[in-house]
């Protein structure tokens, strides 16, 4: 096992989420302050009880000033970390861990990103100079080998694959619609997705996931004081993470009907929670359905269905909304948006609503179990990293 983890010993006692947007009429600091003031609306925590935060971001600002300044905090430490589209994550990572050590008693993780109106596309930061090996492809370039690569090395023709990757994009755009705080709102059909402009490869305009600005903010404590904080904590039962070494990159092997990281992390994270079937002991996952061949991947690498079969899953309705293993009931970054520093912690913040009973009744889903799981990666097929986290409603 990775990790040797800190299961049950850290809680999540308040959350917060923006809407995921084009904010124009707001900037970075009203975003973390309208996260942070709804995480305190959540909890029984006041500001003065925080003892430390991690500000997760990949372009807002490059110190915890960036924190800082829009809450006014005076004498606290705060840390920006970053570390691709799995940036929240690491924050609310580094935060539990904080708090398991004993160093503090009550920490918070921001992620956040104000994008829209600086022209940003995608992950912008200049590379170092490298060997020669490095991709030099768009992320929708990468991710559109995906599919191709799926359907040949299982059988499956491309009329078929098509469908599979229009139904997730119809789940995903079907569950965000009855998301307030969703970036897209409105169902769409398969033949409107299979019928939209190609960006690259195979991948048209609904395979991807929108660029959008928002924040999202978690509470963190330890175990044994969450109830003076709130009736229904979220305790802590894995925090997974792994980076690749992009050897996919330069590996004749390398298939792309996989993502190694991902399913590394995945199998820490297990180990770390006890879990031995993922399909029935969640009640819902969070993953990071960059693109529409990215979530049909995804559910063989986290365990949720067998190699070469989740196509037929993803047909049959198994990770719809009321389906055996709800995937996204908020819309995932296909419909809900992917402002990068704060895509983690919205994960989490949906767990938090669903294993609480508290989404909107049109999507709550049915709690087959206390668990839910979150997962997000970072980079491109064959150079990734990746992040998985198991939380649940009850001490084990």
């Amino acid at each position: 096992m990775a990790s040797h983890g800190i299961k049950d010993q850290v809680a999540i006692v308040g959350m917060g989420c923006t809407p995921f947007a084009e904010h124009w009429n707001k900037g970075l600091d009203d975003l973390i302050v309208d996260a942070v003031e709804d995480t305190y609306k959540s909890t029984r925590v006041k500001k003065a009880d925080v003892d430390a935060y991690w500000l997760g971001t990949v372009q807002g600002g490059m110190s915890g000033i960036t924190l800082a300044r829009p809450l006014q905090l005076e004498g606290k430490p705060v840390t920006r970390v970053e570390n691709y589209c799995t940036t929240g994550s690491e924050a609310l990572r580094a935060a539990a861990y904080a708090v398991a050590s004993g160093a503090y008693d009550v920490a918070m993780a921001v992620g956040v990103e104000k994008v829209k109106d600086s022209g940003f596309q995608g992950l912008n930061a200049q590379a170092p100079p490298n060997d020669g090996t490095a991709r030099t492809l768009t992320a929708a370039a990468m991710f559109s080998m995906v599919a191709p690569a799926y359907a040949a090395k299982y059988g499956i023709d491309m009329d078929t694959m098509s469908d599979v990757l229009a139904q997730i994009a119809v789940k995903n755009h079907y569950n965000g619609a009855r998301n307030s705080r969703a970036q897209f709102r409105r169902e769409i059909t398969a033949e409107t997705c299979k019928a939209s402009p190609r960006l690259a490869g195979g991948l048209g305009v609904y395979d991807c996931a929108g660029v959008a600005d928002g924040a999202a903010a978690a509470i963190v404590v330890r175990a044994e004081d969450a109830y003076k904080y709130t009736d229904k904590p979220l305790f802590i039962k894995a925090l997974a993470f792994t980076a690749g070494s992009g050897a996919g990159l330069v590996d004749p092997g390398y298939d792309y009907t996989h993502f190694p990281e991902c399913a590394g992390a995945a199998q820490d994270a297990y180990a770390q929670a006890g879990i031995t079937n993922p399909r029935t002991e969640l009640a819902m996952a969070e993953v990071h359905d960059c693109f529409t061949p990215t979530e049909l991947v995804l559910m063989e690498d986290l365990g949720f269905a067998e190699r070469g079969t989740a196509w037929r899953d993803v047909l049959d309705g198994a990770f719809a909304l009321h389906g055996d293993l709800p995937i996204n009931p908020d819309g995932g970054l296909k419909s809900f948006g992917h402002p990068t520093g704060a895509s983690g912690l919205r994960m989490m913040f949906e767990c938090w609503l669903q294993l609480r009973g508290e989404a909107p009744e049109e999507r709550q889903i049915a709690l087959k179990s206390n668990k839910a799981l979150t997962h997000n990666l970072g980079g491109y097929p064959g150079e990734m990293v990746s992040f998985v986290s198991v939380v649940g409603t009850e001490l084990d």
